[in-house]
């Protein structure tokens, strides 16, 4: 199943795409974007890197990968599904991870709950997966906000290892996680 175009009630989300490159490196290049996950923002040339990477894991299973979202046809950040490892590296069958990272100027508009719980009804409907995680720094109260807004619930504190340290690292990192059925009960009406 190659990915799919997904929609929300404002989002418009497609398959990431080469076009798409000069919008990745807008947004990889704000350091306030990127504080949680580098100690500095990157340069184009190792966005172009990342956005060889970011293409290949749509490749990685069936229905998963990047999303370029758009507001009115102006991009507004992305989205991504891709498989979970076990401790060992080896993909675990039936889940999947959530992450999405959105230009500055469209935080706090729910833009990033609303993409989310598309990928969310995504991975449960249309893929059948079981269980989604989201992971962040314990002191990214934005990202945890939205994961908590989409109903994932937090499951582990724990820290990352083989990463450059940016503040707020020494606080570790959370893992959120939501399962199909926690996820169907919360779409009763």
């Amino acid at each position: 199943m190659p990915q799919s175009v997904l929609h929300t009630a404002r989002l418009a989300l497609v398959p990431l795409a080469d076009e798409h490159l000069p919008h990745e490196v807008e947004l990889d290049s704000d350091p306030e974007v990127m504080r949680y996950l580098e100690p500095r923002a990157r340069t184009a040339d190792e966005v172009a890197v990342f956005h060889e990477r970011r293409l290949a894991l749509a490749d990685d299973g069936p229905g998963l990968g990047f999303w370029a979202g758009f507001l009115d046809g102006e991009f507004v950040g992305w989205w991504l599904l891709h498989v979970v490892h076990d401790d060992v590296q080896r993909p675990v069958r039936d889940q999947a991870e959530l992450g999405y990272r959105l230009l500055r100027r469209h935080w706090r508009r729910g833009l990033a709950s609303e993409g989310s719980r598309e990928l969310l009804r995504h991975a449960f409907e249309d893929l059948g997966l079981t269980r989604v995680i989201a992971q962040t720094m314990a002191v990214n109260a934005g990202s945890r906000a939205t994961m908590t807004s989409v109903g994932m619930v937090r499951e582990r504190d724990f820290v990352a290892d083989g990463y450059e340290p940016v503040a707020g690292a020494e606080h570790g990192e959370v893992e959120y996680a939501i399962t199909s059925e926690q996820w169907r009960r919360g779409q009763r009406p």
